[in-house]
């Protein structure tokens, strides 16, 4: 498959990762040619420095035999204008770009644009693709990273462990054997920065970092386990009143168990904006960081804080500031991932990294075919896959213990006949099941080739 991607930096830099390793024709562009020169040497690419909507670059880049272009610029305006060449002068057959300005979101996603007039077959949101994440991370309060899998049935959770845990240096077979009843499976430990599929003879410790795959009626009895409090989130404090803290309040406005937000903005047009927009959600103009304004905005009242504002280092010192105020729980919006070793240290319960939530959707849109979902772990150490299992692929009617997985892919869960179930060794994959593989970056293409998927488009 032959694919352009246009913008070297993070999400284009990760999105060219993944795809060429998996034997992909990519050719990445960007007006910075040391950008693209680093990927060039680091990847299996090829490489195009140039405006990535003009004519010239894109036939350079190899428009004309294109199965698909990534317009993933810092532009909203040079995304859109490189979809409608790649159509209208190369008719490249797949078109996806990442916009952020709400103005064009607003239109795309209603009937002002369509096909014809816009030729952009998928568009990827940044802030709606954050707002979600964080209101999954709401949703799992306990948790550091959540996502759902197999039609919502499954939830993976990060979870971190700590010295009152009740299942530490308990080998994880054992954990079967204890909670037999128990619809949740350790697929991978975070130990001292490292990230490890583990064996069923591992023990977890103390400081680990444990993802775990768990039916969504067991969610909280698993987090009980791990020796996390359940309690249900009532009032929310947000700090940043953009597109993603905007998303977050309207969201919560519109939830059936309602959840009281205040919004706390420093830019007094932008408060204005959002105050007009929320119905039932209070505003606050000032900075995030003020003591006397959160204490205005009853933090220490508040279940959690979501520090969502475009700067990493205010949202890491308003998240302190808050749980220093009383506030149990604090959510990051994270850019830089060398920041994320600071999250324990400075006592923040979750985080939100806006790259590897982009990347992921781009790559679930990306695996049509028999693909469900990808989604990206940490800085892209590990992938999540959901897929359906195909009549010719090496897994379909064997036991997971004959299947030859590679040392970092774990089977998480397994939907069968739309009922999601906990894997054991003696488990049996047949065709038309789904499944969610947990697997290190370095093993993506193995289990990919067991699945037997491709990127497939049409």
């Amino acid at each position: 498959m032959k694919i352009i991607i246009c913008g070297a930096g993070q999400v284009g830099w990760q999105i060219a990762r993944h795809l060429s390793s998996e034997r992909n024709d990519v050719t990445i562009v960007d007006m910075n040619g040391d950008l693209v020169r680093q990927a060039t040497e680091a990847l299996d690419v090829q490489g195009v420095a140039g405006h990535a909507s003009y004519p010239d670059v894109l036939d350079r880049a190899g428009a004309r035999d294109a199965d698909m272009i990534i317009a993933a610029t810092y532009s909203d305006e040079v995304n859109m204008v490189t979809c409608q060449v790649a159509h209208s002068v190369f008719a490249v057959p797949r078109k996806i770009a990442r916009l952020r300005a709400q103005s064009y979101l607003t239109a795309i996603y209603s009937d002002l644009y369509r096909r014809d007039h816009m030729p952009i077959d998928v568009v990827i949101s940044p802030e709606r693709e954050v707002a979600e994440a964080a209101l999954q991370r709401l949703s799992a309060p306990a948790a550091f990273d959540t996502e759902s899998f197999l039609e919502g049935q499954a939830q993976l959770l990060g979870i971190s462990l700590e010295d009152h845990c009740p299942v530490l240096n308990t080998p994880l077979r054992q954990l079967t054997d204890l909670f037999s009843t128990l619809r949740a499976l350790v697929v991978g430990v975070r130990r001292e920065g490292t990230l490890f599929s583990p064996e069923p003879g591992d023990q977890l410790f103390a400081g680990d970092q444990v993802y775990v795959f768990t039916h969504v009626e067991d969610i909280n009895r698993t987090l009980e386990i791990f020796g996390k409090s359940t309690r249900t989130q009532e009032r929310a404090v947000i700090i940043g009143g953009g597109n993603v803290g905007l998303a977050v309040a309207k969201a919560l406005e519109g939830r059936a168990k309602r959840v009281r937000a205040k919004v706390i903005e420093r830019d007094r047009a932008r408060a204005e904006a959002a105050a007009d927009a929320l119905e039932r959600t209070i505003v606050l103009h000032g900075d995030g960081l003020d003591t006397n304004l959160l204490t205005e905005a009853n933090i220490e009242r508040a279940d959690a804080v979501l520090a969502v504002t475009d700067d990493d280092k205010t949202n890491l010192l308003a998240a302190v500031r808050a749980k220093l105020a009383g506030c149990p729980m604090a959510i990051c919006l994270v850019n830089d991932p060398s920041l994320v070793p600071l999250m324990a240290p400075l006592n923040i319960d979750a985080y939100i990294n806006p790259r590897a939530t982009t990347v992921s959707s781009i790559l679930r849109h990306i695996r049509h075919g028999r693909v469900r979902g990808v989604y990206s772990i940490g800085d892209a150490e590990a992938e999540v896959i959901e897929a359906q299992v195909l009549s010719t692929s090496p897994m379909s009617g064997r036991r997971i213990q004959d299947i030859d997985f590679p040392e970092g892919a774990l089977v998480g869960a397994v939907m069968k006949g739309g009922k999601v179930i906990r894997p054991s060794s003696e488990t049996r994959i047949e065709e038309g099941d789904v499944v969610a593989i947990f697997s290190l970056s370095a093993d993506v293409p193995e289990v990919e080739r067991l699945l037997q998927v491709s990127i497939d488009f049409f």
